[in-house]
This record gives C-alpha cells, structure tokens and sequence, in this order.
C-alpha cells in the first residue's frame, strides 16, 4: 500500500492486520499503532478520523497522506515534534485545531492502580470517570473505566458523533482498567463509554460507573463537568468535628424532593429554589437535620430514588451538582445538618447501567442464588470482589467529602447482611462455614463505617435495619457492624401497633409500649416514622389513628409527644409534622393547604414545641443512650393506659406522664424520687395544638405521701390522649 506524500514510506504503515484493526475498532492497543512513533528512526505520526476531509500540522500546515480506502492518515518527517496540534478539516467544512489524544502518556499511576485493584483506593472517584485535568500545560478530560472482560473501550459522546472507532482507550493491563485523555474538551459534554465484548463480539453502550452528572431523564447519557463552587461552611465543618453526637439532639425531617414542594406549574423546584424554602421552613418546625431520600441519579421517579444508576451525582432532575453544593452549604449556613439516603444494597438491571457491564457479571454475582432481590428485580453487589467493595466506599466518602454532606442512613442493610433474606428453602447459598450470614457484605459495612469516621470526622452513618442483628452499632473490634446508629424498627412497629387500636382495647396492648425498654440501649436508636410508614395503602399518619377527627388528631399529638420524650434520635417523613390526610404520592406535592387549618396547624406548632423542648432541655438528649437517662415512674397502669416515666441529666429532672385514653383521670397520683416543684413544660391537650385544655399543671408541689416505692408524690389532672411534660426544681 502507498500514499501519495512524498515523507511518507510503506514503512510508515501499520502492519495490514493492524490497520485492519484499527478502522473495525477491535485493536486492544490504539497506543501501539496512533499518534507520534519513530518507525526506522523517522518520526511518523498517524491518526485516525472517520469524520475528517483533511488533516495537517496546525503550527507548519503539514499536510498529512489519508490511506486509500481507509480513514487513517499518516505523516512523517525527520523534523516532527512529539507535542503537536492537528488542525482538521470534517466533510461539511468545519475547521478544528486540537491536540492529538494518542500522543498523551498515561495518567494513572501504577499505584492508584494497585490500590483500587487491592481495594483501597479512598479517593477512587478522582482516577476513574471523567476528570478534568491538565498534561503537559494541555487541559482536557481523562475518562477512565474498569472494564476487566472487554476487548475494546471507547469513549463515545456529542464532540466525536458517538463513533466508537475515533476515540478508543489505552488498556492498562491486569488492572481491568481502560483510560484515555482527550484535550480540549470542556464541561458539559455528553459522553458514554463504548464496550467489545471479548467473547460474543457485541458492542454495549454504558453509562459511566464514576460519573458525575446526567442529562435529565429519560435520556441516560452522562455529563463531563467540573466543579466551582465556593463553600462557605468552614465552620460548621469544624464545629461538627469537635462535637459529642451522641449527647447532642438530632431530630430529622425526612424528604422526597420531587414532592416536597413545586412550582406553580407542577414542576420540580431547583435545588437552589428548594434551599431558600426548605431551609426556612425547616427553622420554623425546628428540626436539627434534613434527610434526604436518595437524590443520587437513577432513571425512574417511582423507585423514590432507591433504584439507583450513577452512585457519585445528584439527580439532574433538581440542578446540577453545583446546585445540590449550594442546597447543602446553605443548610449549613442555617444550622442545619443534611443526611443522605444511600444505597448498596442493590442496583437495577437497566441495560445502560451497572448490569453485566463488561459483558460479565462485573458487579454482581454471577449465581441468581447470590446476585439477585427476586422481591424488587435488581441485583446485588459481590461484596467480596475488592473492586466492587471499592467503588462502593468511594462512592461514600465522595458524597461525605465533596458535598459536605453530614451522613449517610444505609438503605436495607437486612438484604446486604442475610444470604436467605427474602428466599425460598433451596434459593440461597450459605457462607463458607454453612450459616446465612453474608460475610463479604458484613466486612464491607465494617470497613465503610471505620474508613467514613475516620476520614470524614463527625459523620455519621445510619442503618435501616429491621432485624434482631446484634451490636449494629458498635465498634467492629468488638465484634460489632461499626454504624453510629440504628432505625429502631421494633419501636416504630410496636408504638403504631398500639396507638391505632382502639382506646378501650388498649389495655390489652400495654406491653407494646413497655416491651422496647428491654433492647433499648442495645443499640443507638432513631425513633423513625418515615416514608414506609404513609404508603402502599397504610393511609397518613392522621387516618391511622382511631376514633373520630377530633380524637385522630388528639392521637396523633399523644403519640408524637411520646416519640419526642423517649429516648431516641427522632425522624418524621414530610407531611406528617401537619397531619397530612392522604397517602403520600411521589408525583404531587403535599397538602400544603392543610397548615393554615386550625387543627393541622395545631400539630405544626406542637412539632415546633417539641423540636424547642427536645433541644433546650439536656434532660432529653445528653443520655439517650445511656440507661441512666431513663426512668420508669410507672409502667403497669394497662387499665389505665397511662405511662409516667422520667427523663434525667446531671442537673435536670423530667416527668413524662401519657394518657392514652380519651378519658380524663382527675387526681390521679404519680410517685416522684424528689421533693419540690413540678412545672408543666409541654401539654398536648393545650389549645394551641387544637386541644381541649381540660386542665393545665403550671405548678405543682410534692407532698410527703409515698407512691409507687417512691417517698414523694404529685395529685395532677390528666387530660384525655394527651402527654405532659414537667420539670423539677427544688423547693
């Protein structure tokens, strides 16, 4: 074969098969036969573009010779540097100038390579994806992909036509891993990658693992994008380093984005319009944090987020990444710590995405018995894989460091922990010493709740997790999973249970209330009502609760009052700090109507009370997880329904007595261990929350009659479905 350049020799060429290779985009070393080479002590570059006219030396115009019948042009000449630019000419005219990316060297260390293929790479998410940077003063985007089985990788996107044959990746060996620099390119580039599989032959478009940013759905491409965003939350990073966590009030307002609030048109906010709004209304109830379900990309609004496709970028469905910093910083502005929802447990098995991703059961177990939730359709990660436990805890930490976010609350870490969970006798392999433990998922948990404390001082990660497995959060070197905390699902379950019966059959369901005293400080507890709980045909809050409206309301204020003076973290799902009347539905906002009713506004100012006396009173927070904090005044009065118990701290005595009855019961004593004054903090049954204020106990004073194996007492008036709360002062 020749040319017709008079520089250019046969020997200039690539090999045929080579060549062959080339133009059908089979070669699995582009490096070898691309860019700038010495061929017989010539310099000799050869390019490939399947969109170019012509091509030539952007400094001396050179032009370069086009192989016939093929797309692959070649130049050479003693005089050829080795940091060129290329200016080509496409077939509609259009004139570009741009470095070559095969004559780049690789980028990636051979130890950030080690690292990840051992497993321990914590800052994963900056070598592979998409990442801007700069070589040789030449800024572009390096993309990079683990792609152990394919053949062949290219990078696809808007800037090369999606041709999988202009820009194939540089193989770096037994690490699996593909990478490939491309000058010029800026923010805001779609792009895929393009996999051959070594075995069939097919080609897969996918999704990058590592990518930051999506287009919005339903188009799935990712997004090159860079970051420049200036934090202004210093130090609230400090300050929450430094602070004791547990001794500190958490009180958690759950929320959907998509439904939380729109805009007039029925549309999603933006999250920097969500800031403004949520921040301010989040101030006026007084809760500590905001928990977001999960915002990281995923193509379905009706999975809420929980089947998700890109682990490191927030939904483009709300804003850029940019956009969710500001959301974040501006909650740390106002005070306000962010949780995020998080998901390993799972991932869907959308073509473009994580399935089979090199053709191979790349993230996944290959064995159904292993690798899939028959229950929810989606696949399960191979924890004991390095790479994989890897990119998951990269993804972690990316969310802790580079949003700035407060925590993590694990999604179904029953699923991850239990190798029957949701099968069938027969379904299911065990461990390798015959039990159902998982114990590649349960050392991974362990290693992300060291690796996130460690790293990212004063997170915190929060585990849904429904079962009886023990030392959920305590430290992995005591044989424990390591989490900060843990959902109380027993509570939730039992305190539900209890209050939708009907208060004459109460007395038969007393030790629902009673029962959690037994495991309540087996763990660090969040006292949750969430999302789960005002779905799939459960009603809301308000429509679970017996007895007619007024007794429905009056139900559900008694049992947030018993939430928030029980030891316990507290979460409350959106909608239900109002009383919201319907089921929640992701695809419409609330209710937001409701809060301007008098006896829905009732429960929002009651939140907001309690939010205050939960924050301002040591009595309630400092020991929640610590026995000594608690106090059983009186826990048998099941003819009753009345619970009293008492919440302490070094300084501060309170008394907590709960009427589940619509009964008021007049003079009805409580034994107390301290002589003097008992004054009345919070009532239920006040007018202001839509109660019936049938009595008030502003001030109360001990006498000498022993009550309950107690020296003390109190005469008091409780009113029907109601909780008060008194403070102690000595006389």
């Amino acid at each position: 074969m020749k040319t017709t350049h008079t520089a250019t020799h046969a020997k200039a060429l690539p090999p045929e098969d080579e060549l062959h290779r080339i133009t059908r985009a089979t070669h699995h070393d582009p490096f070898a036969v691309l860019g700038w080479h010495l061929v017989d002590s010539v310099p000799t570059i050869r390019i490939f573009n399947p969109h170019a006219e012509s091509l030539c030396l952007a400094d001396s115009g050179e032009k370069f010779d086009r192989i016939p019948d093929t797309d692959l042009f070649v130049l050479s000449s003693p005089d050829l540097k080795a940091d060129y630019k290329i200016k080509c000419t496409d077939r509609n005219g259009n004139i570009t100038i741009a470095d070559d990316p095969y004559r780049f060297a690789p980028s990636i260390s051979e130890f950030d390579l080690h690292l990840f293929n051992e497993g321990r790479h914590l800052r994963l998410y900056e070598v592979l994806g998409a990442r801007k940077i700069t070589i040789e003063g030449v800024t572009g985007v390096r993309f990079a992909v683990w792609a152990p089985s394919s053949s062949r990788v290219s990078v696809v996107g808007e800037f090369n036509q999606w041709d999988g044959r202009v820009h194939p990746m540089r193989n770096r060996g037994q690490s699996g891993v593909w990478e490939l620099f491309i000058p010029g390119l800026i923010s805001g580039q779609l792009y895929k990658f393009e996999l051959l599989n070594a075995e069939t032959g097919e080609i897969a478009i996918k999704q990058d693992p590592f990518a930051n940013e999506f287009e919005m759905r339903p188009d799935t491409a990712c997004r090159t994008t860079h970051s420049n965003f200036s934090w202004t939350d210093q130090q609230w990073i400090e300050n929450r380093a430094r602070s004791l966590w547990q001794q500190t009030p958490a009180s958690i307002y759950e929320v959907h984005l998509g439904s939380w609030q729109r805009n007039d048109d029925g549309e999603f906010l933006n999250y920097r319009e969500i800031a403004k709004k949520l921040v301010e209304y989040v101030q006026f109830t007084g809760f500590t944090h905001i928990e977001l379900m999960p915002i990281t990309e995923h193509p379905l609004d009706a999975s809420w987020g929980y089947q998700v496709t890109g682990y490191f970028a927030p939904s483009s469905r709300f804003g850029t990444p940019d956009d969710f910093r500001f959301l974040i910083d501006h909650c740390h502005q106002a005070g306000i710590g962010v949780i995020l929802d998080w998901v390993p447990a799972h991932f869907p098995r959308d073509s473009f995405g994580l399935a089979r991703y090199d053709g191979s059961c790349l993230y996944e177990h290959s064995d159904p018995r292993l690798g899939e939730h028959r229950d929810w359709g989606t696949l399960i990660f191979n924890y004991g894989r390095r790479e994989v436990s890897n990119f998951l805890l990269a993804s972690a930490l990316y969310w802790l460091r580079e949003f700035h976010l407060d925590g993590l609350r694990v999604d179904a870490v029953a699923s991850m922990l239990y190798l029957d969970y949701s099968r069938e006798p027969g379904d299911w392999l065990p461990n390798k010493d015959g039990g159902r433990e998982n114990l590649e998922a349960v050392q991974f948990l362990r290693d992300l709740n060291h690796t996130t404390q460690t790293e990212v001082p004063g997170s915190v990660i929060i585990a849904e997790e429904s079962t009886s497995w023990p030392q959920v959060t305590r430290p992995p070197d005591h044989d424990g999973l390591g989490f900060s905390m843990k959902w109380n699902m027993g509570w939730m379950h039992d305190s539900l249970s209890y209050i939708q019966e009907d208060p004459i059959n109460r007395r038969h369901h007393h030790s629902n209330l009673t029962f959690g005293l037994l495991y309540l400080y087996t763990e660090n507890f969040v006292l949750p009502f969430s999302h789960d709980e005002v779905v799939h045909g459960k009603g809301s809050m308000l429509s679970r609760m017996p007895g007619d409206d007024w007794q429905q309301f009056a139900n559900l204020r008694l049992l947030y009052s018993y939430q928030f003076t029980y030891p316990g973290k507290k979460l409350l799902f959106q909608g239900c700090e109002f009383a919201q009347r319907n089921e929640w539905d992701f695809n419409s906002t609330l209710d937001w109507e409701l809060t301007h009713a008098p006896a829905h506004r009732g429960i929002l100012l009651l939140i907001a009370d309690l939010n205050h006396l939960y924050q301002t009173h040591p009595g309630l927070f400092e020991r929640e997880f610590s026995s000594d904090g608690f106090e059983w005044i009186n826990a048998d009065d099941s003819s009753n329904s009345v619970l009293a118990y008492a919440r302490t701290s070094p300084g501060e005595h309170l008394l907590v007595i709960l009427n589940f009855t619509p009964v008021p019961r007049h003079d009805y004593r409580i034994g107390v261990n301290h002589e003097g004054i008992y004054s009345e903090l919070l009532n239920s049954d006040n007018e202001r929350y839509g109660g019936s204020q049938t009595c008030s106990s502003d001030s109360l004073t001990t006498i000498r009659e022993p009550c309950m194996g107690r020296p003390y007492s109190l005469s008091l008036t409780l009113p029907p479905l109601s909780a008060i709360v008194l403070q102690h002062t000595p006389s």
